[in-house]
């Protein structure tokens, strides 16, 4: 009897230690282990500080100049005398075209000049050989006019012929290509032995100078009367930075140049052109960037990071930390903002303590572990 006893007394000890170990493993993580202390949250301070109001809009980088370089006479191309993505200067020379069809022009426009001036020289002496018979009665005054004729006629064939010789000098010139800008040769359009006509549209090579380099971006068409104001109040050059597409890291700073002459009707938007020194070459023609207008600057404006102010069903608010770290909850207008920093008009005071991140774990009321931000 006593064995049976302890028997039951082992199968009822074991069920009750089973039916424990599953309530404790059905129970959550909170309920088996209250939370010690108070919510953990990260606080910022309101700062006062001179702001940069900015405005931006996508764009694309342009050549400052860009030349499509042609041949300008006829004939088979001899010499290609740049590499690609070369950088040259004016005067350089890219291209040459066989020259002997046209320096044998020159020579023939030349041998004629030096005829008609031959002929020109006897028609001058004749006439003076007239005149001095006409004075005696010996030629008539008729055969004097004729000579004088003659002879104007023979200025105009060599006045002619020296027209031809620029124009065979000049074609003869035309044979070497050189650069007219300074800027990046791209790849070339053509190779060597190939007969190029002056009429060709593909040309030989193109040019983009870079240094300096521009940038047109758009913007709304609402933004035009700040637009006017900040060039208006920097002297019509206000600030412009290139950024990339995501807004963060600069690539350039530069400054406005100017605005184009009308809205596009279709967007509602106004193309604005900006220049950039681009020394270290970042910008590229071609290349999507975002332009950063600096409208101007709120002088002591009161700052917040954006992540900090939230959005409730009766509009913006920040969630503050009082003296006794208890949450506290105040209504802010915004201003100007944008991804650094959110200027508040009104709810707040310089130096308050609010809750930069936790939100979502505090209420008003409810005390915390105020942690700095980094």
């Amino acid at each position: 009897m006593a064995s049976m006893a302890r028997n039951r007394c082992g199968v009822a000890c074991r069920m009750a230690a089973i039916s424990a170990l599953a309530v404790s493993l059905a129970a959550p993580a909170w309920a088996q282990q209250p939370a010690q202390g108070d919510t953990p949250v990260t606080v910022t301070r309101v700062v006062r500080q001179d702001l940069p109001e900015y405005t931006r809009g996508i764009g694309t980088v342009q050549a400052y100049r860009q030349v499509l370089v042609r041949a300008r006479v006829d004939g088979n191309l001899d010499t290609i005398a740049f590499r690609e993505g070369q950088e040259v200067h004016p005067g350089d020379l890219l291209a040459q075209i066989d020259p002997r069809p046209y320096a044998a022009a020159l020579a023939q426009a030349k041998a004629r000049r030096a005829s008609d001036q031959a002929m020109i020289d006897n028609a001058q002496r004749d006439l003076v050989r007239y005149a001095s018979l006409a004075r005696t009665n010996v030629a008539s005054r008729q055969q004097v006019d004729t000579q004088q004729s003659l002879v104007a006629q023979d200025q105009a064939s060599l006045q002619g012929d020296d027209a031809a010789i620029a124009a065979a000098a000049l074609n003869l010139n035309y044979c070497r290509i050189t650069s007219p800008i300074e800027g990046v040769v791209g790849l070339r359009l053509t190779d060597i032995g190939n007969l190029i006509h002056a009429t060709d549209a593909t040309g030989i090579v193109t040019i983009a100078q870079v240094h300096p380099i521009s940038l047109v971006f758009t913007l709304p068409q609402d933004q035009l009367p700040a637009i006017r104001a900040a060039m208006a109040a920097s002297g019509g050059t206000p600030p412009v930075a290139a950024t990339k597409q995501d807004g963060g890291t600069v690539l350039s700073q530069g400054q406005l140049v100017t605005i184009n002459n009308s809205i596009d009707q279709t967007t509602g938007t106004i193309a604005l052109k900006a220049q950039f020194a681009n020394t270290d070459n970042r910008l590229w023609p071609g290349q999507f960037v975002t332009g950063r207008l600096q409208l101007g600057v709120e002088h002591g404006a009161l700052t917040l990071p954006p992540q900090a102010v939230q959005h409730g069903p009766d509009g913006l608010f920040v969630y503050t930390v009082k003296t006794d770290s208890t949450i506290g909850r105040s209504d802010v207008k915004v201003g100007y903002q944008d991804e650094g920093a959110a200027v508040i008009s009104s709810g707040v005071s310089a130096g308050e303590a609010v809750v930069l991140s936790g939100q979502l774990r505090v209420q008003p009321g409810m005390k915390v572990d105020a942690r700095p931000a980094s």
